[in-house]
């Protein structure tokens, strides 16, 4: 790939009014941001057979690149056991008019070893690794097990941790200084109620934040027991955040209603004060928003069901573990892990989705079990939209521990990159049949795909104001 081409893969758009990176409105971002050529992917090794560190990988989804649909690039880190799950960008549209910010570098935590790495990833086809803060600098401010990392206005990056230094609970939030990614310290002033911690979303313009749960690092580190449920060790609420004081306002308890609720999105639109959680045990989505009142309030809109499986003691629930919303806020896409599928809803009337698709890969229950030649290890779990709305990729691992239980094919052979294409004035997606990653056969040994990132920004990282 040329210089040119590289460049503009990494600077996608740029606008005369802006500023700083990003776009000046959701819309902006779907319609005149350019299509995707390269994807940022997490690939952990941890628990796989091959003793090797974990890496960034770099995918070539352009079309038109003869190496289409290949790994193309690995940065390996310094170090092993990491396992790398969720990352995300030193800025964003939030900071569309910060004069001197770029969207450049790339936030890189450790899930196990709270080591947090800083890629320099202005050239997407050749990252490096530019710092690494070692955890021992964490584990002074009382925090461990990086999760969501997002960036946030006035150059500031703040990183979800799910446990204190010694991998119990409370866990909170880490805040890092944008220009040299020093530690500026916890980011909340008062926690409340809050001992659990997981994903979280902010709407700046409202002034709120929504964090989630899952449990702590002790707990779902050596893998699942449901006994671990059943005496209380697991989430089953989202909690209701002051964006300006930084202090906790609220607690939304779902309880039986809503076991491990996971990923957090909240409306792209920055008018709207509403959003979306995924529960994963209890395999449904709620819906979450602000009264009249300015009170936050919440319902179950759509409720899955567990099934029979001859190799199951109970029914399988399909375990919702990642969802996203398209940046036209139209459609609402979610995996279900267990199950082996992608359904796709038109939330266009947020209280009440509708199932418009659903596309399967995997699984326990899918019938297609192969895509292009290659058995489907796993089954859809971590979602990225295209920009434009009309591609939807997945990977197909969840968490080591967790893979080793429920499909041990992936510690020994890797995981994949799959993809549908989206059609969404028919409301309809397709499985693209020829597009398959196989991280099994990735340089250096197998590995678990896990969170997709774009250059230029996508609908799970960028946030409005």
């Amino acid at each position: 790939m040329s210089d040119t081409e590289s460049s503009a893969d990494a600077h996608e758009h740029h606008h005369d009014h802006h500023e700083g990176p990003g776009y000046a409105t959701p819309a902006e971002m779907r319609t005149e941001s350019t299509r995707e050529k390269t994807a940022f992917v997490m690939a952990p090794r941890v628990g796989m057979d091959v003793d090797g560190p974990d890496f960034v990988g770099v995918v070539d989804v352009d079309p038109d690149s003869p190496t289409y649909s290949e790994l193309v690039d690995t940065v390996e880190m310094p170090n092993r056991g990491d396992e790398l799950h969720h990352f995300g960008w030193n800025a964003c549209s939030s900071s569309c008019h910060a004069e001197g910010l770029a969207r450049d570098h790339l936030v890189v935590p450790g899930q196990r070893s709270s080591r947090i790495h800083v890629l320099d990833a202005e050239d997407p086809r050749d990252p490096t690794i530019e710092k690494v803060i070692e955890p021992e600098a964490v584990f002074e401010y009382d925090l461990s097990a990086p999760h969501t990392v997002h960036c946030v206005p006035e150059g500031k990056v703040i990183i979800s941790m799910l446990g204190n230094a010694d991998g119990e609970l409370p866990g909170g939030f880490l805040q890092l200084d944008q220009t040299d990614f020093s530690i500026d310290g916890r980011w909340e002033a008062d926690r409340g109620e809050m001992e659990m911690n997981y994903d979280y979303w902010y709407q700046p313009r409202h002034g709120v934040m929504v964090s989630s749960e899952w449990a702590a690092p002790e707990t779902y580190y050596p893998g699942f027991d449901l006994a671990d449920v059943e005496s209380g060790k697991y989430g089953d609420s989202i909690h209701i955040w002051d964006w300006e004081s930084r202090e906790h306002v609220q607690t939304l308890e779902f309880g039986e209603a809503g076991r491990i609720p996971l990923e957090v999105r909240m409306s792209h639109n920055p008018e709207e004060t509403q959003g979306y959680v995924g529960a994963a045990l209890t395999s449904n989505v709620i819906r979450f928003y602000e009264d009249a009142d300015g009170v936050w309030d919440w319902d179950v809109v759509i409720d899955e069901e567990a099934r029979d499986h001859p190799d199951w003691e109970m029914p399988v629930p399909p375990l919702i573990t990642d969802l996203l919303l398209s940046l036209d806020d139209q459609y609402l896409f979610f995996s279900n892990w267990l199950h082996g599928d992608v359904r796709m809803y038109d939330v266009s009337d947020s209280a009440n989705p509708r199932l418009v698709d659903r596309v399967w890969a995997g699984g326990n229950f899918g019938d297609r079990q192969t895509v292009g030649g290659k058995d489907v290890r796993g089954a859809p779990q971590m979602l990225q939209l295209s920009r434009d709305g009309r591609r939807l990729y997945w990977t197909t691992s969840l968490f080591s521990s967790w893979d080793d239980q429920f499909y041990p094919e992936l510690g020994e052979e890797g995981s994949l990159m799959l993809k549908a294409d989206v059609y969404p004035e028919e409301g309809r997606m397709e499985l693209d049949e020829e597009f398959v990653v196989d991280f099994g056969e990735a340089p250096g040994g197998p590995a678990r795909a896990h969170e997709i990132r774009w250059p230029g920004g996508d609908c799970t990282s960028d946030v409005w104001q």
